[in-house]
This record gives C-alpha cells, sequence and structure tokens, in this order.
C-alpha cells in the first residue's frame, strides 16, 4: 500500500461548527482540544460517556440524541467520525467527501481525509507528530520523548518573542529594517537566561532602546 503524504495545517476553529458521530471513549478524546479550540461542537449519539455527558449539562457541546442520519453534515466545518459502528463512520465519511467537508474517520483512517496527530502544547509553541497512520502509540511515544527536549521554558519565551515581534512592527515604519531586527530576536540569549531562572522582564525603555541599538546591518 502507498503511504499517504498528508500535509500539516493549523486549523482555527474558532466559533466553528465541528459535527462529531459516535459519543464513546473515542469521540471524547476528539472532543477535548476541539473545545479548547473554540470550535462549536456537535455530537450525534445515542449516549455519550460520563464526561461527555457532563459537557452536554453544561452546554458546552450540542447533543442529537440518535443515531446518524443523512443530513446531519450539513453546515458543518470540520467532520468526525468516531462511532463504534465501522459502517455508520464510512457512511459519515462518504457524506462528508459528497460535501467537500474534510473527515476524520477513528475506525478506518483511509475512509477519510484527514488524520489527528499527537500534539505537545507549550504556550504558544504546537508541535505535531504523525506517524502518518503507521502506529498511534508510537506517534505518543515520540511526542513524551518531544516534550523532554521542548521544556516549560519555551512558554515564557515564546510570549517574550511575541510582545518583542509587536513592539518591532509599532515602532519601526521601514519593512527592511523590521525585517533585519525580526531576524535578530532568533539570536538573543533569552531563552538560555529562562532555563537559568536569570531572565528578567524588558521595560518598554528596554525594548526601545534594542530597537535603536540594532536598526542598522
Amino acid at each position: 500500500m502507498n503511504m499517504v503524504n498528508y500535509i500539516p495545517v493549523m486549523l482555527d476553529l474558532q466559533d466553528q461548527r465541528v459535527v462529531v458521530i459516535g459519543g464513546g471513549a473515542v469521540a471524547e478524546r476528539k472532543i477535548g482540544p476541539l473545545l479548547e479550540a473554540g470550535a462549536t461542537v456537535t455530537v450525534v449519539s445515542l449516549s455519550l460517556t460520563e464526561r461527555l455527558s457532563e459537557f452536554a449539562e453544561k452546554g458546552m457541546l450540542i447533543w442529537i440524541s440518535r443515531p446518524y442520519a443523512p443530513g446531519d453534515l450539513e453546515g458543518a466545518f470540520l467532520v468526525y467520525a468516531a462511532s463504534s459502528d465501522a459502517a455508520v463512520n464510512e457512511a459519515a465519511a462518504r457524506e462528508a467527501k459528497a460535501l467537500g467537508l474534510p473527515v476524520n474517520v477513528a475506525s478506518h483512517a483511509e475512509a477519510g481525509n484527514f488524520i489527528t496527530p499527537g500534539v505537545l502544547r507549550r504556550g504558544r509553541l504546537t508541535v505535531a507528530v504523525s506517524t502518518s497512520g503507521a502506529g498511534p502509540g508510537v506517534a505518543a511515544k515520540i511526542t513524551e520523548q518531544v516534550a523532554e527536549m521542548l521544556g516549560e521554558e519555551y512558554e515564557p519565551y515564546l510570549d517574550f518573542l511575541h510582545a518583542l515581534r509587536v513592539e518591532i512592527k509599532r515602532q519601526e515604519p521601514s519593512a527592511a529594517v523590521r525585517a533585519r531586527l525580526l531576524r535578530k530576536l532568533a539570536h538573543l540569549g533569552v531563552l538560555d537566561e529562562i532555563r537559568q531562572g536569570t531572565f528578567k522582564d524588558w521595560s518598554p525603555e528596554t525594548v526601545q532602546v534594542w530597537i535603536a541599538a540594532n536598526r542598522e546591518a
């Protein structure tokens, strides 16, 4: 079988309608990250796990308490076919594809057109690990190894870089100079300072002085 060459994509799901077929443990694993991303989740299933029931009771998701039926995917942005019935999942996948919607099929990845990778988050940093469906367990192990390399210090580090980037764009009108300053950000020793516990937040005056001192090539 030829390997599928997937393209990594970071999706903004804020307020987007995502339909999940199924309410079991697999669906629960899919839904957690979707809610964190701000998606409007609709679950079509006769039953829900205890946790998903709590989400429904709190209004965190919409629960349609019945089996999947054609037409359930109308208006969706993204679809997860995650029921315990492979035939139902494949029927939902066929409808999604007919509507031109991206669909993930938990029971048979090849029936869908996207897969979900292992994910490591460090604030603004997101690292996705995929084995192209060869082994979810292996992907999880690799994600753990990556987590050991990319420690918690990356969250404040990237917050610092973001804040400085915003100030560079605000203070410097020249596109060429902005590009030069942004390249120099990568050479700052701030990450090591955070690791060593010696980093101190830059004041607005410190930022202004650094920008002025690094405008020239």
